[in-house]
């Protein structure tokens, strides 16, 4: 077995793109993993590609906006594999990319509900998980994306709640500290998923224009969760970003 071997860890979004990467090479490094997603289907689709791996999994249906759904998450977690040494953070969704005047509230309030207050209530479960199983403590690491840097034309839920999630990873880091609970952030950009298909033809610059953006492999991102996670609960990757290389994030604007 790899280095996760006996691990377990539970990754929202886990049916499509980053979070089924990273679902699948934690399996393959020897983790258990609860992964949880909204729809069934994707959830059984990762399940299906973990091959033999998928016998170390447990695919549960869950919106991270919904507290009874996150407590029905982690309570099947722990009675699954009786523990939880990792929680990835990783389900999001955004908006229309419309005018910011012109951004439906209920289009708003949604992008909060999943990005920053799921977030909250996933870290909390696993708060309560984690400082009372034995040995104590574990690693959280959120999803926070080139957005928690700098935004997007008309992204103003998403980079909002992304910048909130960084107040949220350095809380989490020091209320932690009391019980060997870690907490990084990952900031992506760019990965090459079905959310960023259509950079390849054109994504929309500050200047107005429309221009294609180089992706990067999204298996990148999953090596960087793993290394993260690998990590004796002594050290931690606070923030790490990781990017296409010729994507306009640096000097953009």
């Amino acid at each position: 077995m790899g280095r996760g071997s006996g691990k377990v860890a539970i990754v929202t979004g886990g049916g499509t793109g980053i979070g089924r990467a990273v679902v699948l090479a934690l399996l393959a490094d020897g983790w258990c993993v609860a992964l949880a997603g909204r729809r069934a289907e994707p959830l059984e689709e990762t399940l299906r590609l973990a091959g033999e791996a998928a016998a170390r999994a447990l695919a549960v249906s869950a919106d991270v906006a919904d507290p009874a759904a996150v407590d029905h998450l982690f309570a099947a977690a722990r009675d699954r594999f009786g523990r939880l040494d990792l929680l990835f953070n990783n389900a999001g969704t955004g908006a229309p990319p419309v005018p910011l005047e012109d951004l439906p509230f209920e289009a708003w309030k949604r992008v909060v509900d999943v990005n920053l207050t799921g977030a909250f209530l996933c870290t909390q479960a696993a708060f309560r998980l984690m400082k009372d199983q034995d040995p104590r403590g574990g690693r959280i690491i959120n999803n926070g994306s080139i957005s928690a840097h700098a935004p997007r034309p008309r992204s103003a839920a998403y980079t909002a709640t992304k910048h909130a999630i960084t107040g949220l990873t350095r809380s989490t880091s020091l209320d932690g500290r009391a019980y060997d609970i870690a907490c990084g952030q990952i900031d992506i950009g760019n990965a090459a998923t079905d959310m960023t298909r259509a950079m390849s033809r054109g994504a929309p610059q500050p200047d107005g224009s429309v221009a294609p953006e180089p992706v990067m492999d999204v298996q990148a991102v999953a090596e960087a969760v793993r290394y993260m996670a690998s990590l004796p609960l002594e050290a931690n990757v606070q923030f790490m970003t990781v990017m296409a290389t010729k994507m306009p994030f640096i000097g953009r604007g």
